[in-house]
């Protein structure tokens, strides 16, 4: 117990320095997290700006401690749902391919996200937009949550700022990640711009703080 205080006090102390020393410059590292929610959460670190231009593998997204998430897991978890996010923009503009299995360990979710990848690249192809292809794909996050309840699991609500050939546009998507046997994975994945694939399926302005959803429609219930 003395230890998870000990490392609050670090991450506070931190946070106030990076706050006096962090310019506005789009390279700085790290920045507060900012409207975080308190209640049942930890205020912690995030890099201000992500580009998506470089892959991780799944080794590379493993928990500091293999029987728990913690708070030591933050950075690497928000550059897990940041390259992810990047790699679907690609994957449903550009056509390119993305492993699902290095994000994603839950079946249900795997597939529902393969078919969303399908039918968004087979609209646009179908309606000749795949010509405009995906140039880059800046992350930054809106908010970031640490819940500590009868389950471990962040909350990231994460803005995409996609650039195309032509134009360029930004929606937000919120994502909660688990520890899983020492290996952080996506255990729900929700964009909800208006018109948007999940919009569609699962329903507008869904709440997402069920890291259990999947796991519950694999049992027959339903989540739309």
């Amino acid at each position: 117990m003395k230890r998870v205080y000990l490392l609050l006090v670090i991450l506070l102390t931190l946070s106030a320095c990076e706050q006096t020393n962090t310019s506005t410059d789009q390279d700085d590292t790290a920045v507060a997290v900012r409207d975080i929610d308190v209640k049942d959460a930890k205020n912690i670190q995030i890099p201000k700006n992500t580009k998506g231009n470089s892959t991780k593998n799944a080794s590379d997204f493993v928990a500091e401690d293999k029987s728990v998430l913690s708070a030591e897991d933050f950075e690497t978890a928000y550059q897990m749902c940041a390259q992810a996010l990047s790699e679907y923009y690609k994957a449903i503009w550009n056509g390119t391919d993305i492993d699902l299995d290095t994000y994603i360990d839950n079946e249900n979710l795997k597939q529902y996200t393969q078919n969303k990848i399908t039918s968004q690249y087979g609209l646009f192809r179908k309606n000749k937009l795949t010509y405009n292809q995906v140039t880059a794909v800046d992350i930054d996050a809106e908010k970031a949550d640490f819940y500590e309840r009868d389950q471990r699991f962040f909350y990231f609500k994460l803005n995409a700022h996609v650039k195309k050939d032509l134009g360029n546009f930004a929606e937000p998507t919120e994502f909660l990640v688990q520890n899983l046997n020492g290996k952080l994975v996506i255990v729900d994945w929700y964009t909800g711009a208006k018109d948007s694939y999940d919009s569609t399926v699962r329903g507008e302005n869904q709440i997402i703080d069920n890291p259990d959803i999947w796991d519950e429609l694999g049992m027959g219930k339903s989540i739309y």
